[in-house]
């Protein structure tokens, strides 16, 4: 019997004949692919600019990096995230602080967001969490605090909220490409985007020791760029992503779970992810019927080791201290078969653990 995993990395003929065609050509490094890629993905989610990078960390980075945040500063982030999202505001030399999520849809609470800002907040950065889009409030009270809003966008490649897809509702935002996510680049990648003409100029700079275009160092940077095999290999799954996310859509409708949409948003369903008061049980009950699924994200970021000096370490964040737990990842990507589907289906439903 065949496992069905809870990823399946695409890659064909066309993915393979870009990679090679690069490699062939021995321009492997800042050639036209990247910047192509960059073009095209801007235009694909309605940025201003985009330049691709070596990972979603380093777009959280460079992202911050542009805003000008370092040391004295604070980022609001919520408290159920993958750890980068903290991280990449840590390494800076800032401090994150972390806000609660909601009950209903997961995503960071602009409620407790509200609450979290001091005179040190410089920006907040929402995470689309599982491809489910965060709160339209959140851009209203940045711009009534006057601070930067950051996308986590590395799960909600063809998300959108109010018909603005992800990519193109913060001031910046950041996609992952690791070989998990809805569009892959056949290995590490990342993606920065803005809507602010004047970040555009330094976004490109700043992937590159903080070069302009004379090689003088402007500011202070570093080598974050993506290669050109990576870039190739992400412009052809860029042509495919709309049809992909449709396909996940579809996915999520034929399985019949409970998991709320925010109105007016588009899911990107990077996973499916169901509440259980039972979570051990129920991966138990996939695992048995050859199915992946795993617990997203089981400890609240502030609770991380990572964290054992933060101010907020010990703090209770209510809905996160109670469901992340509980969140169970089960199979919703574009490649599942229709028999693959209906055994997901059948085993979720025989359930009463959820």
């Amino acid at each position: 019997m065949t496992r069905i995993p809870l990823a399946r990395p695409y890659w064909d003929e066309e993915c393979q004949e870009a990679a090679v065609n690069v490699l062939s050509s021995g321009r492997w490094v800042k050639g036209p692919q990247a910047q192509a890629f960059g073009e095209e993905f801007a235009k694909w989610c309605g940025a201003v600019a985009a330049v691709p990078c070596q990972s979603g960390s380093a777009a959280l980075m460079v992202a911050l990096r542009l805003l000008g945040i370092g040391p004295g500063d604070e980022v609001i982030v919520p408290g159920m995230t993958f750890i980068a999202t903290a991280t990449s505001v840590s390494l800076v030399g800032a401090t994150p602080v972390f806000a609660d999520i909601e009950e209903e849809y997961w995503c960071i609470s602009p409620q407790d967001v509200e609450v979290k800002i001091t005179s040190k907040t410089k920006a907040v950065i929402g995470v689309h969490i599982f491809g489910q889009p965060f709160s339209s409030k959140l851009r209203e009270i940045c711009d009534e605090k006057k601070i930067a809003l950051i996308e986590d966008a590395a799960q909600a490649h063809g998300a959108s909220l109010d018909g603005i897809k992800a990519g193109a509702i913060g001031d910046l935002a950041c996609f992952s490409f690791f070989p998990s996510k809805n569009m892959a680049v056949g290995g590490e990648g990342g993606m920065v985007t803005t809507t602010r003409k004047d970040l555009a100029d330094r976004l490109r700079r700043l992937v590159d020791h903080g070069r302009d275009d004379a090689l003088e160092s402007i500011e202070l940077g570093t080598n974050l760029r993506m290669s050109e095999v990576n870039a190739a290999i992400g412009r052809i799954q860029l042509t495919k992503i709309d049809q992909w996310t449709s396909k996940r859509r579809s996915n999520s409708k034929f399985i019949e779970h409970e998991t709320l949409t925010r109105p007016g948003s588009e899911h990107a369903w990077h996973q499916l992810c169901i509440l259980s008061d039972d979570p051990n049980l129920l991966i138990t009950k996939f695992d048995e019927a050859q199915i992946d699924a795993r617990v997203h994200y089981p400890i609240p970021c502030n609770r991380h080791q990572v964290y054992s000096e933060h101010f907020q370490h010990k703090e209770n964040l209510v809905v996160c201290d109670k469901i992340a737990h509980k969140l169970v990842a089960i199979p919703i990507h574009p490649s599942l078969t229709h028999d693959e589907l209906s055994k997901i289906k059948a085993t979720l439903h025989s359930s009463s653990l959820c």
